[in-house]
């Protein structure tokens, strides 16, 4: 109490610099250092840019082989940045402490769509970074392809097809819908199912595909496959991914699996990643990849809701040719349930390529040969 007494004047003085440094946030105005700093974090205004990026435009395309001109400069009434640095994906690809800038970025050769970063540096600001994406097209026109019909084959018209594997004489063929997925052993010189077991009702069925003695058999979106006794059909283990399970092939001792989209996923037996690649053409990206199987190096894949065969460089994802397989049905054996091509098997020993169709009464052995460039 006594110290009250003693100095009532500066504690006055002393409320009234509390009361006056108080006040709602972002108030508080202080010259330099620290303080400087925490009124510009508190300062809810939104900073001003500090660089513009003149090019390359967002979401322009360019050869993948080619350049890319990149340059950049001070946004409109912004000077004080003390360098750029530049970054491709994830490489830092050079930094510029003079504005405007401009470079020419050689790109790798591997198609695909890959993010260019500028990230400006200030003394009167925190760091500041502008993104943009360009696509990178493959560099190789697709071959157009043709086809000639060898011999036609029955073929259940019950049949979804989703997956089709030839071996030793007979197709082993995965089928889809909900309540009729199933995965058979069929003949194919009269078609007949000579075994076969359903899947869960709940289930939809996708690609199939043999390594060594097993078969493994995906389904669309339940994440969950199977794999089976190649002789007896016999389930004997369960296979989890994290996208949908679309076509189903394998190359060497790998499996390979398409999802929908562009992308292409490379597996082990236990159905561990192991790699991906994009697929581009030089006009963009390829999607609704579906059914696969690998032919002489290739990887072939149906395009969902066409009549088209994309032929695939599996070590670059760049496509190679088109097997154009329009009217391959005729309209006679078309009913209103009759649906999509899908269904591609290789016979390497014998050099037959099959392929059909969902809901389809034939299968059919063709050959291709080139038609035209595009």
């Amino acid at each position: 109490m006594k110290r009250c007494a003693v100095y009532p004047l500066l504690l006055s003085f002393a409320l009234v610099a509390i009361i006056s440094c108080s006040g709602s946030s972002g108030s508080r105005k202080a010259p330099g250092g620290s303080d400087s700093q925490a009124a510009a974090d508190a300062d809810p205004r939104p900073a001003k840019r500090l660089i513009e990026v003149l090019a390359p435009a967002d979401n322009a395309s360019f050869s993948c082989t080619g350049t890319v001109v990149f340059s950049v400069a001070h946004a409109a009434g912004q000077v004080a940045v003390d360098s750029v640095q530049l970054w491709v994906g994830s490489r830092l690809a050079g930094t510029f402490t003079t504005l405007p800038a401009s470079t020419e970025l050689t790109m790798n050769g591997d198609p695909g769509r890959i993010s260019i970063r500028a990230v400006a540096f200030s003394p009167v600001s925190k760091p500041q970074t502008v993104t943009l994406f360009v696509n990178l097209l493959s560099d190789i026109i697709p071959v157009t392809y043709r086809y000639r019909v060898v011999k036609s084959y029955p073929h259940d018209r019950r049949a979804y097809t989703q997956g089709l594997v030839y071996e030793n004489g007979f197709f082993y063929e995965g089928t889809g819908q909900q309540g009729e997925s199933s995965l058979r052993k069929v003949e194919p010189a009269t078609g007949k199912v000579v075994s076969q077991v359903n899947l869960d009702g709940s289930l939809f069925g996708e690609g199939v595909a043999l390594l060594g003695d097993r078969i493994y058999q995906l389904t669309w979106t339940s994440k969950v496959g199977f794999v089976y006794e190649k002789e007896s059909l016999k389930q004997i283990n369960r296979i989890y991914y994290q996208t949908q399970g679309w076509g189903l092939t394998t190359s060497g001792d790998s499996l390979v699996m398409s999802d929908g989209t562009n992308v292409i996923w490379f597996l082990d037996a236990d159905f561990n990643v192991l790699s991906s690649v994009d697929v581009w053409d030089n006009k963009g990206l390829v999607d609704n990849l579906n059914e696969l199987e690998m032919i002489d190096g290739e990887l072939w894949a149906n395009i969902w809701q066409t009549d088209r065969i994309a032929r695939i460089d599996p070590a670059t994802g760049k496509v190679l040719g088109y097997v154009e397989l329009g009217n391959l049905l005729p309209r006679e054996e078309r009913t209103p349930e009759t649906d999509v091509l899908n269904g591609i098997a290789w016979d390497p020993e014998g050099r037959r390529l099959f392929v059909t169709g969902k809901y389809w009464p034939r299968l059919y052995e063709i050959t291709v040969s080139p038609l035209t460039r595009n």
